[in-house]
């Protein structure tokens, strides 16, 4: 369960905790690396990220139609006034079921490439599962695994 803010806290008011920021980025690229780290082990296409997998699934497709998994995300669309709005109603679905979810986290702007300072936005924990389940379902991080087991894919496409 998260920690609340007491009643009378004001966030457009706040100090700025630098020792705070560093423990959210510390979080953030751990959360970076495990995920990294699962793919390499197993194919994306084989995780569930949530037991609510199918759920957001359903739900991001019924919301985001126009999403390609395969496609580059366009950072300044999903960060637009709009953008935000859109989010925020699919956001706060899953207040109450997921834990975290609107922790920041790191997200690849493509499936096609390895996070990276270009290729990685900071994004929240539920667009990430989002982005990432719909991926997985694609079958477009198997690569990932691939990559680091080449003698799996040989044996797959026997």
């Amino acid at each position: 369960m998260s920690a609340q803010p007491p009643a009378n806290f004001n966030a457009e008011e706040a100090d700025n905790f630098e020792d705070i920021e560093k423990q959210f980025a510390v979080k953030a690229v751990q959360q970076m690396l495990t995920y990294w780290a699962i793919l390499e082990k197993v194919r994306g296409s084989t995780i569930r990220l949530t037991k609510l997998d199918d759920e957001i699934y359903e739900h991001f497709k019924k919301e985001f139609p126009d999403f390609d998994p395969a496609a580059t995300i366009d950072e300044d669309e999903m960060k637009s006034k709009a953008g935000k709005e859109r989010w925020r109603d699919f956001l706060e679905t899953y207040k109450d079921k997921v834990n975290d979810y609107n922790y920041g986290t790191m997200l690849r702007a493509s499936p096609k490439f390895e996070y990276g300072e270009k290729e990685t936005i900071f994004a929240v924990r539920m667009q990430f599962y989002a982005v990432e389940i719909a991926r997985n379902k694609a079958g477009l991080n198997d690569w990932i695994y691939e990559a680091k087991h080449p003698e799996a894919e040989k044996s797959s496409k026997s």
